[in-house]
């Protein structure tokens, strides 16, 4: 299993990034997968998920502005985001995994966004 995230960096409000991921392993093929974020003492949320059929979903906060997607290949799903209208409270570690997913998984490292004038 590994997840890799990248595509983050600093922006200015209103800008635009595109955030990437490849989540190998079988277990991300069959099941939905998702966006979180992390900010210090905050919980982790989960921003965006899109189902393994392409249903997708959004937490309000972000809802018209940010958009995801997956491909799948054999093993491998490639996951991203397309984030416009940034604004600095979307500034955080942004991670990919499955969906749902547990504190106990395996979450890999993520990538920062920060989003700042």
């Amino acid at each position: 299993v590994q997840l890799q995230a990248s595509g983050g960096g600093l922006v200015q409000p209103g800008g635009s990034l595109r955030l990437s991921c490849a989540a190998s392993g079988s277990i991300f093929s069959i099941n939905g997968m998702g966006w979180y974020r992390q900010t210090p003492g905050k919980q982790r949320e989960l921003v965006a998920h899109i189902a393994s059929g392409g249903y997708t979903n959004y937490a309000d906060s972000v809802k018209g502005r940010f958009t995801i997607s997956r491909d799948n290949a054999k093993n491998t799903v490639y996951l991203q985001m397309q984030m416009d209208s940034l604004k600095p409270e979307d500034t955080a570690v942004y991670l990919c995994n499955k969906s749902p997913a547990f504190y106990s998984d395996y979450w890999g490292q993520g990538t920062q966004v920060t989003v700042s004038s």
